[in-house]
C-alpha cells in the first residue's frame, strides 16, 4: 500500500490492463506521445506502441465509432475523450449503437469498451469544457456510468470496467487528479454497483457524487466540531444503482442531502431523490430531502462565479446546520 494521486491510479490501472490482456487497447486525441489531455496515458505508448496506444484525429465521432466496432470484434477499446463536454460530438455512436447492439442483436453481440473522460468544473475552463453530463449517459439503458471520488475507486472501478462485457462510461473529475490516497501496487477489481458509505454518521445523511464526495467529507469533518454527525454515501457508479445501502442510511439519520455538482434541473439528483421518496422510508423522515446542484447556467469562466456556480464545502454546512434547525 503506498499513497498515489487519482490521475496515477488512473495510469497504473491502464498500465495493468494492457500488460494483462492483449485484447485492451487504448485510443484518443494526444494520448500517445503527450500523454492524454491530463496525463492519464503517460509513458504507455512507450511501453506497448502504437497499435496498442492509438493517436487518433481530431474527431469524438471518429473513436466512439471505432471504438465500438473493436469491441464487436472481440477487442476491449478504451476510449479517451478529453474533455466530457466533447461527449456531445459522439452521441450516436454511444447512445445509438454502443448502448443498444447487444439488445438489438439479441445477445449475440456485446460492446465491451469503455469510455474515459474528465469532467467537471474548478480549472476554469468554461461552458464547452467544464460541464457534468453523467446524467445523460445516466439516461441510456444499455451504458452503464461510473463516477469514481478517490484514487482507490479509480483504479479498482476503472479494471472492473474494463473487465466488463458492456459499455461502461467512466468519469473522472479534474479537481480529483491530483487528490492522493492509499491504493494497492497490486491489480484489484471493484465492484460495479455496490455503494460506499465514506464516513458513518447518526445525524443526517449526505448522497454525494463525484467531485461533492470530497466536500461532503470536508464539511462533515467541520460539522463535527459542532456535534453534528453526517453520514456520507458514495454511489460510486450512477448505473447500476446501489438503492439498498442508500436507503439503509436514509432509515437511519432520517434526514437526508443530496449533492451533486451537475445542474440540479433535472439531475441525478433527483433520482437519487426519488429513490427514497418512492420508498417506505420517505414515511420516517424528520425532515424534506434537501437537493443541493449546479445553477441553471452556463459554466462561466471566471473563478468566483464558477464557485457560486456549483455547491460548495460551505453550501453543505449551511443546508445540514438549517436542516437540523428546523427539525
Amino acid at each position: 500500500m503506498r499513497s498515489i494521486s487519482y490521475l496515477d491510479a488512473v495510469n497504473e490501472a491502464l498500465d495493468e490492463a494492457l500488460k494483462s490482456d492483449p485484447k485492451v487497447f487504448l485510443l484518443g486525441e494526444d494520448i500517445g506521445v503527450y500523454g492524454g489531455g491530463f496525463g492519464a496515458t503517460h509513458g504507455l505508448q512507450k511501453k506497448y506502441g502504437t497499435e496498442r496506444v492509438r493517436e487518433t484525429p481530431i474527431s469524438e465521432s471518429a473513436i466512439a465509432g471505432a471504438a465500438v466496432g473493436a469491441a464487436m470484434t472481440g477487442m476491449r477499446p478504451v476510449m479517451e475523450l478529453q474533455f466530457s463536454d466533447f461527449i456531445t460530438v459522439a452521441m450516436d455512436q454511444l447512445v445509438n449503437q454502443a448502448a443498444k447492439i447487444h439488445y438489438m442483436y439479441g445477445g449475440k453481440a456485446s460492446v465491451p469498451m469503455v469510455m474515459r473522460t474528465a469532467a467537471g468544473s474548478g480549472t476554469g475552463a468554461a461552458a464547452q469544457h467544464s460541464q457534468s453530463l453523467e446524467n445523460w449517459m445516466a439516461h441510456i439503458p444499455g451504458l452503464k456510468v461510473i463516477q469514481p471520488s478517490n484514487a482507490y475507486d479509480a483504479k479498482g472501478l476503472l479494471h472492473a470496467a474494463i473487465e466488463d462485457e458492456n459499455p461502461v462510461m467512466f468519469y473522472e473529475h479534474k479537481l480529483l487528479y491530483k487528490t492522493e490516497m492509499d491504493v494497492p501496487a497490486s491489480k484489484y477489481t471493484l465492484p460495479i454497483g455496490k455503494a460506499d458509505v465514506k464516513r458513518e454518521g447518526n445525524d443526517i445523511t449526505i448522497v454525494a457524487t463525484g467531485i461533492m464526495v470530497k466536500k461532503a467529507l470536508d464539511a462533515a469533518a467541520i460539522l463535527a466540531e459542532e456535534d453534528i454527525s453526517l453520514e456520507v454515501v458514495d454511489p460510486r457508479t450512477l448505473v447500476p444503482l446501489d438503492k439498498e445501502t442508500i436507503l439503509s442510511s436514509a432509515s437511519k439519520t432520517k434526514r437526508v442531502v443530496v449533492a451533486t455538482e451537475a445542474v440540479k434541473n433535472s439531475g441525478f439528483s433527483a433520482e437519487l431523490t426519488a429513490v427514497i421518496a418512492e420508498s417506505q422510508i420517505s414515511q420516517q423522515l424528520l425532515h424534506p430531502i434537501v437537493r443541493l446542484g449546479g445553477e441553471f447556467v452556463p459554466m462561466p469562466a471566471q473563478r468566483v462565479l464558477e464557485e457560486q456556480a456549483t455547491p460548495q464545502v460551505e453550501t453543505i454546512v449551511q443546508a445540514v446546520k438549517q436542516m437540523m434547525k428546523e427539525g
